[in-house]
């Protein structure tokens, strides 16, 4: 009984910003949460993580354009994208895990345009 759910996505120039928002929906605890992203013909990959106590952990490429932050009242972690280039379009995916067995949990995702 857990549900992802991811908005903020769109379609933004090369330089411009996105927030990305996850919501989920859950009677379990929330441990980590990230964000992955897939684009077309490629392999998901990890874009950044955060703890429950707020510790982020940021793929390379993304490195000081994104921020990832969340509110665990709320239960949301939110991925501020500034300086978007192309090469950061894809599908964005919220993961959560779950629960006293660390479940993986996966959102269906929102799609990120980052036209030159």
């Amino acid at each position: 009984q857990v549900q992802l759910v991811e908005s903020g996505g769109g379609a933004v120039r090369a330089g411009g910003s996105l927030r990305l928002s996850c919501s989920a929906s859950t009677v379990f605890s929330i441990h980590d949460m990230a964000w992955y992203r897939q684009a077309p013909g490629n392999q998901r990959e990890l874009v950044a993580s955060i703890t429950w106590h707020g510790d982020p952990t940021y793929a390379g490429p993304v490195k000081g354009r994104f921020t990832i932050s969340r509110d665990n009242p709320k239960n949301t972690v939110e991925l501020q994208m500034n300086s978007l280039q192309p090469e950061d379009s894809g599908v964005y995916i919220c993961n959560a895990v779950v629960g006293p067995y660390n479940m993986q949990h996966w959102g269906k995702g929102t799609p990120v345009t980052v036209s030159s």
